[in-house]
């Protein structure tokens, strides 16, 4: 009987495919008809259940002709089509083997022509993240290029759908990184509340993005001023003023057809391109934002990139070719203080940055060393504003460090090091540090200036210090530097106290070399003098113990005892 139910259901499903294409309206637009979309699940879970190969065989013929259909009618149809394509997609991907159908034309046919005009329609856009998120592996092993080469949709459909999908979207992202998205993935990520701005602004100017995919949108005849935006970008003509008051005020502040509008509003990945933040239309953009009330998108995104940030870092530490991470820490020094202007989003975004350079330097010392030209060209930034000085006093931190790349890296150390004279002695002569300051008040000015002078300054001269004791051959220039400091008497008694410190200790290299020398040894069987293994404490005698440790310690200890004697036990 059950057997009996079954061939009915096929039959009677099967039918209703064969009929709808004799349909008029269901004929040129399937997804008008939701019978079909029933039908189709239907036969799925039968195909899904039964694992026939000529069930499968009989049905496929059937989803092609409505797949195909429903891909034709979508620019006249005022219905979605995009559930409806994911259930005949979800039928290739598992039975294309069976019927030689390769489901990759049909994946980007998708993406193409049906998300780009409806993901901004949230119940395709969940089944959309649903829909990768089931078939991930698949993806990774069968269409390891989709997710990459699509991301910018993607991205897109995130930014409009905001939090409510953020948990799907966070699942399937790593598949978005590839060696050939990884860089261009970057700036996207930074630029998301823009994205969101461009979104809204095109919203505002040409109606619902649900059924009207961007493309077409600046193709149209009802954004007249994109058309003139889009020919003064290519063409380089002037754009007149259309109409006199006839656009609203709002309408003429943000240009969606500049080149970075333009760039945020694709589909595909076509590699990593130059984005233009001090043009007319970015700036429009950004004067708009801040002069009116945050859309509750615009404050989603906000919340959102921080977090996505996380998981492209975590990703790109763990998955991500030391070629790949060498060359985005370029961008990333680029975008430290090119953000958008919300002061809790710097915050958390600038904070995510210098985290992962930091861990990538230590990942890969020899970075430093490779990049020494940008590293010294954000040294010499240091003083235009707040930003970049707390850039250049992090480079600082890992320069010294690190010995500038390691003691195999003595030519790039030495140029490091002339930087950091070079800030040092710029510091030492000037009564001023340039920042610019938001607050009003003089005196907190005054000391806010002087505090990060003296912060500046106490990083310069230990990364020297450090520098020195990697590469003795820069001692005496370093001894040099230090004394300098250590005379001029600065108004911040730290700053000359810890330059006459490091003095004292450069004069001693073995107790020089256990404080500012290297945290970790070159190799894994080798250990810097006076260091300890602290994993190995247990085996190891107080005589190995660096002095400064012990300085509590009088006199000589009448017997060698284990650590486990002198640290706190738990």
């Amino acid at each position: 009987m059950k057997m009996v139910d079954r061939d009915q259901d096929w039959d009677f499903h099967l039918r209703t495919l064969s009929n709808s294409a004799r349909d008029s309206n269901s004929g040129n637009d399937p997804a008008s008809d939701p019978n079909i979309l029933q039908s189709v699940k239907r036969l799925y879970e039968l195909c899904k259940a039964e694992n026939s190969e000529d069930l499968v065989a009989r049905v496929y013929p059937q989803f092609n002709k409505i797949f195909q259909r429903s891909v034709s009618s979508l620019s006249q149809s005022g219905t979605s089509n995009g559930l409806l394509l994911l259930a005949i997609l979800q039928f290739f991907i598992d039975f294309g083997e069976m019927v030689l159908h390769d489901a990759d034309p049909s994946l980007k046919t998708f993406f193409r022509s049906c998300l780009s005009r409806e993901f901004a329609d949230p119940i395709v856009a969940e089944a959309v993240l649903e829909f990768l998120n089931v078939n991930r592996n698949k993806f990774l092993t069968s269409f390891p290029t989709m997710l990459p080469q699509f991301f910018p949709l993607l991205l897109k459909l995130i930014a409009w759908n905001g939090e409510k999908l953020e948990k799907l979207f966070l699942q399937i992202f790593p598949a978005l990184i590839s060696p050939g998205s990884f860089l261009p993935l970057f700036p996207s990520l930074m630029d998301f509340p823009v994205l969101v701005v461009a979104l809204e602004r095109v919203e505002r100017s040409s109606g619902s993005l649900v059924g009207n995919s961007i493309a077409s949108i600046q193709k149209s005849k009802a954004p007249e001023m994109l058309l003139a935006l889009m020919d003064e970008a290519y063409t380089g003509s002037t754009i007149g003023d259309e109409g006199g008051g006839s656009e609203s005020e709002d309408s003429n502040t943000i240009d969606v057809a500049d080149p970075l509008f333009l760039e945020l509003l694709k589909d595909e990945n076509d590699g990593l391109s130059e984005r233009h933040w001090n043009s007319p239309g970015m700036t429009a953009a950004i004067n708009t934002a801040l002069s009116s009330s945050q859309s509750d998108r615009l404050k989603q995104i906000l919340n959102m990139t921080p977090r996505i940030l996380d998981v492209y870092f975590f990703v790109a530490l763990r998955e991500v070719n030391n070629s790949l991470i060498c060359a985005l820490i370029p961008l990333l020094m680029s975008r430290n203080s090119i953000l958008f202007p919300d002061k809790d989003f710097s915050y958390k975004v600038r904070k995510r940055l210098l985290e992962f350079m930091l861990a990538a330097f230590q990942r890969s010392p020899a970075f430093i060393a490779l990049l020494k030209k940008p590293i010294i060209d954000r040294l010499g930034e240091a003083y235009e504003n707040p930003a970049k000085t707390e850039l250049a006093l992090q480079l600082c931190w890992a320069i010294g460090e690190h010995g500038g790349g390691g003691r195999s890296h003595s030519d790039a150390a030495r140029e490091l090091f002339e930087s950091l004279e070079l800030l040092l002695y710029e510091n030492l002569l000037s009564s001023r540090l340039g920042l610019r300051q938001d607050s009003g008040d003089n005196a907190s000015g005054e000391s806010f200036r002087k505090s990060s002078q003296s912060r500046l300054l106490c990083f310069v001269i230990t990364a020297i210090a450090k520098l020195a004791t990697y590469h003795r051959e820069l001692l005496p220039r370093a001894r040099v530097s230090l004394g300098k400091v250590a005379r001029s008497r600065t108004s911040d008694s730290r700053v000359w106290t810890r330059a006459h410190d490091y003095l004292g200790l450069l004069s001693d290299p073995g107790i020089s070399l256990s404080i500012l020398g290297p945290s970790k040894p070159a190799s894994e069987d080798a250990h810097n003098p006076g260091t300890v293994d602290w994993s190995r404490g247990g085996t190891k005698m107080v005589a190995h113990i660096p002095f400064y440790i012990l300085c509590k310690q009088e006199g000589p200890p009448f017997h060698d005892f284990s650590f486990s004697d002198i640290l706190p036990r738990r």
